[in-house]
């Protein structure tokens, strides 16, 4: 017979979510403008978990291995920005056997345990080309072993309202087939670099004399206010937008009009944190947890889409 097609999702009560990998919650600040509800997070740094603490009353755990899945709570939906980790393609057999001891694997662990009807992952551009291709492949086959339907696309932040380049690529899997679901493209216009610069900014955050008389004779920008960025070989440019955020960058990599640093606060907001988010962390450390981040829209984007999904008519063999 016919399954006919209903909602993919719960109508009776909130959805519920895990966040793991989850830094400071740009997933958990996605999810909450649809009223879901996160049943767990996990985060293997002290800092970010005492943000998210502060900011989400609830405390993640730490490490992702230690969590037995037993212990770990229904979900609906598993999200998290897992860090791009070589495989050892054992023989060319993708699935389980070459995941192990990537975190990856520990998604994929939890994803057979708990069985949520879907999933959204995020990761860096690269891994369409990391080890050729291999992790990515790697990746979507294990996935799809989990009887899971799965796509992948590549996003960018400047398409979702915010003022700065940062690629991503994103995977979303459903548990058994589905229909309706696109991939979000440009939402929002831009918002201009001006709506997002502090006006009283500390002395601190300027360059040294030395830095801005060198960026000046380098580059002479064409609009203004623009993020001046120096790659590593040293040649500046300058937009009317940022490039991406990194949380292990050298301080002075991005100068706003080539004189001072990005603020924890504007860089919050370059990640589309709303200005009620609490900094309850140093200086330095916000910034990283920035630079870590997602951006909230682009998730958001992608997950509005994920929820108009419904399940597709399956024959009966």
């Amino acid at each position: 017979g016919m399954i006919a097609p209903g909602a993919f999702w719960p109508q009776d009560r909130p959805i519920r979510f895990a966040d793991l990998f989850c830094g400071i919650g740009g997933f958990h600040l996605a999810a909450a403008a649809f009223g879901m509800r996160c049943v767990l997070a996990c985060d293997i740094d002290a800092h970010a978990r005492k943000a998210y603490q502060a900011n989400f009353g609830l405390e993640p755990c730490a490490d992702i291995r230690d969590l037995a899945a037993d212990a770990v709570p229904d979900m609906d939906l598993l999200m998290g920005g897992f860090p791009c980790q070589p495989f050892s393609i054992i023989g060319g057999r993708a699935g389980f056997a070459d995941a192990r001891g990537t975190l990856f694997f520990e998604i994929a662990r939890i994803l057979e345990a708990k069985r949520p009807r879907a999933f959204l992952l995020e990761n860096v551009r690269q891994l369409k080309s990391h080890q050729n291709g291999e992790t990515l492949r790697c990746i979507l086959e294990a996935l799809r072993g989990l009887g899971y339907t799965v796509e992948w696309t590549v996003l960018n932040a400047l398409d979702f309202g915010l003022p700065q380049k940062r690629e991503r690529l994103l995977i979303v899997g459903f548990d058994g087939p589905v229909t309706g679901f696109e991939w979000p493209r440009l939402t929002a216009p831009m918002k201009p670099l001006s709506d997002l610069l502090e006006t009283q900014v500390d002395a601190r955050h300027y360059a040294s004399d030395a830095i801005r008389r060198a960026r000046q004779a380098a580059h002479t920008p064409s609009v203004t206010p623009s993020i001046w960025h120096e790659n590593k070989s040293g040649s500046v440019s300058s937009h009317p937008y940022s490039c991406a955020l990194r949380a292990g960058a050298s301080h002075n990599y991005l100068l706003v009009n080539g004189e001072r640093r990005l603020t924890a606060r504007e860089m919050l907001r370059l990640q589309g944190f709303p200005d009620t988010f609490q900094v309850v962390c140093s200086d330095a450390q916000t910034r990283q947890q920035a630079g870590n981040s997602v951006p909230v829209p682009m998730i958001q984007a992608a997950l509005g889409n994920l929820l108009k999904v419904q399940r597709a008519k399956e024959r009966e063999a």
